[in-house]
This record gives C-alpha cells, sequence and structure tokens, in this order.
C-alpha cells in the first residue's frame, strides 16, 4: 500500500514512497530503511507518517546516514519527508 507520489518543493518526484501511516514508532523509519536501501544513489524517497516521533526521528536518521532530507511537510497529524539517498 504506497499514497500516490508527490512531487517535492522543487518538482523532484520520487523514485520511491512509503506509506506508515497507522505505524508506530519504530516502524516508519525501519521502512524508510528498507526502502532507501533498494535506491540508487541521489534517487529520491517520499515517506508520508502519522508517528509524531517521525518529526524527530527521520530527520535524525538522515543527519546519522549522510543523507540528503530535502523538504519535511506537517499537515495535521501527518508528516510528509522527501529524502534524497547519499
Amino acid at each position: 500500500m504506497t499514497p500516490q507520489s508527490v512531487p517535492g518543493p522543487e518538482g523532484q518526484i520520487p523514485d520511491a514512497t512509503v506509506d506508515a501511516t497507522g505505524l508506530a514508532c519504530p516502524l516508519p523509519l525501519l521502512k524508510a530503511k528498507q526502502a532507501l536501501h533498494a535506491l540508487a544513489a541521489g534517487q529520491i524517497l517520499y515517506i508520508v507518517a502519522t508517528d509524531p516521533g517521525s518529526a524527530r526521528d527521520i530527520p535524525a536518521f538522515c543527519r546519522l546516514a549522510g543523507h540528503t532530507l530535502l523538504a519535511t511537510e506537517e499537515t495535521g497529524q501527518q508528516w510528509r519527508f522527501w529524502l534524497q539517498k547519499h
């Protein structure tokens, strides 16, 4: 189950999408890591999550792993992230 890919703030079209809505920590981060593993360097991953911890976990993971967090967006109880694999 994946949400529709949403272009990033610069109009980038994601190469993969992770729908982590309804999943509790640490599952959104684990799903993101699995999806990134399947991507080549430079490709973009779009993540949608409803777990509030994702707002902290996904950016921290990007810093630690060296991936680029292109953008984040919060709408109500949903967080969206666009990551570029390093």
